[in-house]
């Protein structure tokens, strides 16, 4: 028999999957749990990933006319009430500010002392103040369209959190649209939609499927939601972005109103758009191993770390100068856009030295001795290989092979997710193979199971619920690509126009 090789990372994902996720959190130093319950600590190997993501995506926000504002935290209560169907969604999650400022009470400590004249939310999005300020924006149709994206934090009181995929306070952006018709409106909407796509699979290397929720799961006060959702290693679905077109109902309770070219004054139709740091957990969970972290080079914090190898002063003056002098080549060089990024680790540690990055995820590793300079070489690992699989290469070929390196990384670690993707994605008709699908064979202790199932479904609400209520699966999406096809629910019997996607999800 032999013997279970041993990883960084304990326990591995088929052990204890939610644990795996925070131990390759903890590992690769992304993040934290904060004082406050809830609430994380990005650390700044966590945070540079944000970073990328935010540049990357507000790139393609500004590609497509969208610029940046900024709008208060603090929504007045009022606001909300005026739309009913969303205060309804969000109520339960709503942090509340009754009162300012604070005094000192009879034993020394502190209590909250003047009330406030109308309480305030903590802002958990943002239409109806947004919606405030448009409404003051606009009054005719040359106005129009107004495209504005905020990048922000939100509180959203969760019971139950997991750093970066829930917790109650987290980053974001959000975009909000106003328009003088619904086609330019829900243009808009499926845009923004190949947006998240776009740049989930292009930089994140994270396959999608582009998908409508159904009626109940939609934003509240939305006319129609469009999502992106992608398979995890746990085969569960992670929604990694949406994008909501909402009619009239927000312009309405906001006062959106404008002047048509007849004249006639009618309301806006508006949308609203956003991705969050659950992206950093939809990547962890999306490529990352029993070592630790795997990051793909287009939003990887740092792409290259080189660790100098010396035995004697002699020897180490020689090999940093080597060093220094290969960093500030590769610095020289452009990856799609931005300057690679070199770290030099000269920590004496051993090899545990190299196990760090490993657990960091970094693309690439580079040793460099003195055979290796006597050689003109570089030893090279790459993180989307094993661990101990490194090569020694010529070191011209090296630099000048280098974005081609990290380009054939990003599509293997694409492919990998897709081809993963792909064996976990099945089609069921039948009721009983359903059940069996989604249904682990140790109740008490889940293994990992199931995946996605194309499924007929009649479309009534009441069956997805018995569905969400008896298996806690749910409806992910009906793909935009989904053809009909006629057919039976896969639960109820009832007959059916389209497959579905059904998976259990976070």
């Amino acid at each position: 028999m032999s013997k279970k090789q041993q990883t960084a990372i304990s326990p591995g994902r088929a052990d204890d999957y939610p644990e795996w996720y925070q131990q390759v959190i903890k590992a690769s130093e992304l993040a934290e749990k904060s004082p406050v319950r809830g609430c994380m600590v990005i650390k700044p190997w966590g945070y540079a990933l944000w970073e990328n993501i935010m540049r990357g995506m507000d790139d393609m926000f500004k590609a497509t006319g969208v610029k940046n504002a900024y709008f208060p935290l603090f929504i007045p209560l009022g606001f909300l009430e005026k739309e009913a169907e969303h205060v309804e969604g969000f109520a339960k999650e709503c942090a509340v500010v009754t009162h300012h400022r604070l005094e000192k009470s009879d034993d020394g400590g502190l209590v909250p002392a003047g009330p406030l004249s109308e309480p305030l939310v903590v802002r958990p999005t943002s239409e109806t103040i947004i919606g405030d300020s448009f409404a003051k924006w606009v009054s005719s149709y040359r106005d129009l369209p107004i495209l504005i994206n905020q990048w922000a934090n939100v509180v959203r009181w969760e019971m139950r959190t997991r750093l970066f995929l829930r917790t109650s306070e987290f980053l974001w952006q959000e975009g909000h649209t106003a328009h003088a018709t619904a086609e330019e409106a829900i243009e808009r909407t499926r845009m923004m939609l190949e947006v998240y796509a776009d740049f989930a699979e292009t930089f994140l290397a994270m396959p999608v499927i582009r998908g409508r929720k159904t009626e109940s799961e939609r934003f509240p006060g939305a006319v129609d939601t469009l999502c992106i959702e992608a398979m995890m290693q746990d085969r569960k679905a992670l929604q990694a972005g949406t994008s909501h077109f909402l009619g009239q109902n927000f312009a309405i309770a906001s006062g959106i109103r404008f002047q048509n070219d007849r004249e006639q004054e009618e309301h806006a139709w508006t949308t609203s758009w956003g991705s969050s740091t659950r992206l950093i957990g939809g990547l962890i969970m999306t490529h990352s191993d029993d070592n630790g972290l795997v990051l793909p080079p287009r939003i990887a914090s740092a792409h290259v770390v080189f660790m100098p190898i010396s035995r004697s002063d002699r020897d180490r003056a020689r090999v940093m100068e080597y060093t220094h002098n290969l960093a500030a080549d590769l610095r020289r060089q452009r990856y799609h856009g931005g300057p690679v990024v070199v770290e030099i680790d000269q920590r004496d540690i051993g090899g545990a030295r190299g196990w760090d990055w490993i657990k960091k995820g970094i693309p690439v590793r580079v040793e460099i001795g003195p055979k290796d300079i006597d050689k003109d070489a570089v030893f090279v690992g790459r993180r989307d290989r094993e661990a101990r699989a490194r090569t020694s290469i010529p070191l011209g070929r090296f630099t000048g092979g280098f974005t081609r390196l990290l380009d054939e990384i990003q599509d293997n670690l694409y492919q990998r997710a897709l081809d993963y993707r792909e064996a976990h994605t099945v089609a069921l008709d039948a009721r009983a193979a359903f059940h069996d699908y989604f249904t682990p064979q140790n109740a008490n202790r889940p293994e990992i199971h199931g995946g996605f199932a194309r499924s007929p479904w009649c479309g009534a609400a009441d069956c997805e619920k018995r569905v969400k209520d008896e298996l806690n699966v749910t409806i992910r999406c009906i793909p935009l690509d989904a053809t009909r096809e006629k057919g039976v629910c896969v639960y109820c019997g009832k007959p059916s126009k389209q497959r579905v996607i059904f998976a259990k999800a976070y």
